[in-house]
Formats: structure tokens, C-alpha cells, sequence
């Protein structure tokens, strides 16, 4: 068993977001794990920008309201509580409502060492047309 030390708390980069995002590393895999987890916080407003993840990513929301938007103009609004799953390749973008913080535990696998694809591939910026899209709930 090994207690891992914290990284201290990250500022997503402006090349991948919107406004205010901070991250804690959880954890970052060491072979043969590829599992990554981040705990990360959106100000009111803040999104990532477009991107996708070659093995697929994972979102659970833990406190405000996120929003992920898929390239067919779906905005979807996930609840506390709520995990959504996000295939291998799919492009999406994840943030916070105009007017609420919002937390998530983003869940995704590093490639394998003889995969040459990035784990992410970070596109570019969220449109705020595609941002103030109109937004669906699923049901459960």
C-alpha cells in the first residue's frame, strides 16, 4: 500500500478552457495502471474546449449542474450524483452553467505504450452559440 503525496491544485490552460478551471490531480496511473482521475472545478461560465479522449472518458458530477455538449449540437445537463460515459473518439465539451460552480471527477484511461495516440486531443473553443445551445435531461 503507498499513500500518494497531493499535487498542489492546477489552472487549466487557456488553450483548453473557457474561463476558470482548476483541477487536483487524483491519480495519474504508473504501468501497468493507465487509469487517470482529476477532481475539476468550473467557475459559473467556464467549459473545456472541444476534445476528445482515445480510450474514452468518464464524468461524474459531484456538486452544480454540468453541461456536455456532443458535435450534433446536443447540450446534455447532468445532475449531482449523475455519471456520464463519453466513447473512445467522440469529440464533447464539458463546463459549468452561466450561473452555478460546478465539480466533476473526470475518469479517463492513458493509451497503452505501444499506442501513439495522445490519451487527449484537445480542439478548439466552444462557440458561445454552442455553448447557449438549448439543453436536454435524460431520462433515467
Amino acid at each position: 500500500m503507498e499513500f500518494l503525496k497531493p499535487q498542489p491544485t492546477g489552472k487549466g490552460p487557456e488553450d483548453w478552457f473557457n474561463g476558470d478551471v482548476w483541477f487536483d490531480v487524483i491519480h495519474a496511473g504508473q504501468e501497468p495502471s493507465r487509469i487517470r482521475a482529476n477532481m475539476v472545478r468550473f467557475a459559473p461560465g467556464a467549459r473545456t474546449a472541444w476534445h476528445h479522449h482515445a480510450v474514452g472518458q468518464t464524468l461524474h458530477v459531484v456538486a452544480g449542474i454540468a453541461l456536455i455538449g456532443t458535435r450534433d449540437g446536443t447540450v446534455h445537463a447532468a445532475h449531482p450524483g449523475e455519471t456520464v460515459t463519453c466513447p473512445p473518439g467522440e469529440e464533447h465539451w464539458h463546463g459549468a452553467t452561466e450561473d452555478r460552480f460546478m465539480q466533476h471527477l473526470a475518469l479517463w484511461d492513458g493509451t497503452a505504450p505501444d499506442d501513439e495516440r495522445p490519451e487527449t486531443t484537445w480542439l478548439e473553443h466552444v462557440t458561445d452559440a454552442q455553448y447557449q445551445a438549448p439543453r436536454t435531461r435524460s431520462s433515467h
